[in-house]
């Protein structure tokens, strides 16, 4: 009986250390599970199937990525449920490494739709914003920068924001 038990606890430790790896990390930096990126930019870059270099002097960067469930099912149909998305992407950059660009930057996105009043064509700034210093953008057609904010020391000294959108919560736009 005790040999029966021992095997049965072996295969039963096998069996989670195997969902264990699965659930993980992949060899890019990916833990889809969890909704989060945790690499560089080159490991980004490769990820994606393209060359280590990708984003240039921003290669060497440390990037975290940090999405909800909402944007995987964005992505996994296309963005194209009539009654929308709750979707929202955080990036962070850290180029304050050894061989790093030297910029910190932060940005925040939401999914508004393509038709969504606050964005029109892509790349036009947002009318939803009370703050009219620094409203947001729009990118690829259906989303919205509620925030583009940082430090890169290729375009001068100091912080700089290009985009903080008010109000500036995920849940906001929806």
């Amino acid at each position: 009986m005790k040999k029966i038990i021992g095997s049965g606890i072996g295969l039963l430790a096998l069996a989670l250390s195997a969902s264990t790896i699965f659930a993980g990390f992949d060899e890019f930096g990916y833990n889809d599970t969890a909704g989060i990126f945790n690499g560089t930019g080159s490991s980004w870059c490769l990820a994606g199937g393209q060359s280590a270099d990708c984003v240039g002097i921003y290669s060497a960067d440390k990037l975290v990525m940090k999405w909800n469930s909402e944007w995987d099912r964005g992505n996994d149909e296309g963005w194209s449920d009539p009654e929308g998305y709750d979707a929202w992407l955080n990036n962070e950059w850290n180029g304050n490494t050894e061989g790093g660009s030297g910029a910190i930057w932060h940005y925040k996105i939401v999914w508004v739709g393509a038709a969504n009043p606050p964005c029109g064509d892509g790349g036009t700034t947002t009318t939803a914003s009370v703050a009219t210093d620094y409203p947001g953008y729009c990118v690829w057609g259906q989303f919205m920068v509620l925030m583009d904010q940082g430090h890169d020391p290729s375009y001068g000294p100091g912080h700089m924001w290009f985009a903080h959108e008010t109000p500036n919560g995920y849940g906001a736009y929806w």
